[in-house]
């Protein structure tokens, strides 16, 4: 079967009609997503030193510390949005792998036009392109429906 797009937007977000194979990449993000979300609110140094390797002992590292809290938030509130998706609109698993695609393309863009200097090599560098490519395997794949049972 080919995909298809229509199923990114369904009329009906309680059915699910794509592998299950992107359910579980969604669910490994979610989890994923909310572990680094927390570390972003809930770390002192929000990850920029102890992850991220970011100099916050440089001027402007506190505003460093405080963008990833304050970036760490909207990442939780997305997360919570895909577990609900994921608890109760699977039928919407294809736009939120969508939209998991594009902030990978985003935030790699960006990375591009406004690099950030590091000390070391951050998880999220080589784990944006992994993502970029994991995600769309899983959009494609839930994308093309499955084989109706009988």
């Amino acid at each position: 079967m080919r995909p298809d797009p229509g199923l990114l937007l369904p009329r009906r977000a309680d059915e699910y009609r794509g592998t299950r194979w992107a359910i579980g990449v969604l669910v490994l993000y979610a989890v994923l997503a909310t572990a680094r979300s927390l570390v972003h609110v809930l770390a002192p140094d929000s990850g920029a030193g102890s992850i991220a390797t970011i100099d916050t002992g440089a001027a402007g590292g506190d505003n460093a510390v405080a963008l990833l809290g304050q970036w760490g938030g909207a990442q939780l509130v997305l997360a919570l949005l895909v577990w609900v998706v994921l608890a109760r609109y699977r039928g919407l698993v294809p736009l939120v792998l969508a939209a998991v695609l594009l902030e990978a393309l985003l935030r790699l863009l960006v990375g591009r036009l406004k690099p950030l200097e590091t000390l070391g090599t951050p998880p999220g560098a080589p784990g944006t392109w992994v993502l970029l490519v994991v995600a769309a395997a899983a959009l494609v794949a839930s994308l093309v429906p499955r084989e109706p049972a009988g």
